[in-house]
């Protein structure tokens, strides 16, 4: 018979792929930690983990098992946690996960008005890209995440946020070449500096300037936003700016942001989590607080 301990042990090893830093992990002692793993693959009938030197991997097998093992953990937690709440919206612990191109510009005012609000929550924050973030979500390491749409994920439902208006970002030294708002066609022959793959907002820029050729497209290795605009500061080209994070980004002086002709591109941000969850209360809850946040102030900020 399979217990959750024997679960909670197994994911550890998988998860850090060392058996005493799982130990440590769970504060357990490395042989009892080794005993649950064990008891467990003698129950399934066979090896979950290939142990060597270093440490410990999943067998193909162990793969299998771990999906269905982090999903059973994933609902308990639910559970655990809806037995904490006691009817109770947003108190104890929420793991919130951010994508990266919305998390510096997002957290600032919703961590201050989540304490304001909700004193008896106490909130853990990853940033990450959206498919790990998705990965996590569906895992239980995460409860819900703040991603753009599209997005589909099997298990995985979605409450819309708001509407993030794109702003075309050029070297302030340039800004005599445009007058007024900016066509998505004129994009066809600016030099466009995105993102590195993995991040939605890559994506998103390339769907939007699909007129673009990719002998105009430069991928420069950025992994943020912050980045990518030091170098079109520097000259090295333009780029496509969120309107959440114009303020932010134009304190550093350097460029300059233009709003595009209407309509105006956009990306629309949702707040994603597991569809078998028992705190759809909370995740309303939040959404509504984050839709009353104020936002980026636009290009005429940035004047």
């Amino acid at each position: 018979m399979f217990s959750l301990r024997q679960f909670r042990a197994f994911e550890a090893v998988a998860a850090t792929g060392h058996f005493g830093a799982a130990a440590r992990l769970l504060h357990v002692s490395q042989p009892a930690l080794s005993a649950q793993v064990a008891a467990m693959e003698e129950t399934f009938g066979g090896p979950l983990l290939e142990r060597r030197p270093g440490g410990a991997v999943l067998t193909r097998d162990g793969e299998e098992v771990l999906a269905r093992v982090r999903h059973i953990l994933a609902e308990v937690r639910d559970l655990e946690t809806l037995g904490r709440a006691c009817g109770e919206v947003l108190t104890g612990r929420l793991r919130i996960g951010l994508i990266a191109t919305v998390a510096p510009y997002l957290l600032p005012t919703l961590l201050p008005a989540l304490a304001r609000a909700h004193p008896g929550l106490d909130c853990e924050i990853r940033e990450s890209v959206t498919d790990t973030l998705a990965r996590d979500v569906a895992a239980g390491d995460l409860d819900c995440v703040v991603l753009a749409l599209p997005f589909a994920e099997p298990g995985l439902q979605t409450i819309e946020l708001f509407e993030d208006r794109f702003h075309l970002a050029i070297p302030e030294a340039e800004r005599e070449r445009f007058q007024g708002a900016v066509s998505v066609g004129a994009l066809a022959s600016e030099r466009l500096i995105l993102l590195e793959e993995g991040h939605c907002l890559r994506d998103q820029a390339l769907k939007i300037c699909g007129l673009v050729e990719a002998r105009a497209l430069a991928s420069l290795g950025a992994t943020s936003l912050a980045t990518i605009l030091r170098m079109v500061a520097g000259g090295l080209g333009a780029t496509l700016i969120p309107e959440m994070a114009v303020e932010a980004e134009s304190r550093g002086g350097g460029i300059r942001v233009l709003p595009f002709q209407a309509p105006s591109p956009s990306r629309t941000l949702a707040l994603a989590f597991r569809g078998s969850v028992a705190r759809r209360r909370d995740f309303e809850a939040l959404a509504d607080l984050i839709r009353a946040l104020p936002r980026g102030a636009g290009p005429a900020a940035a004047a």
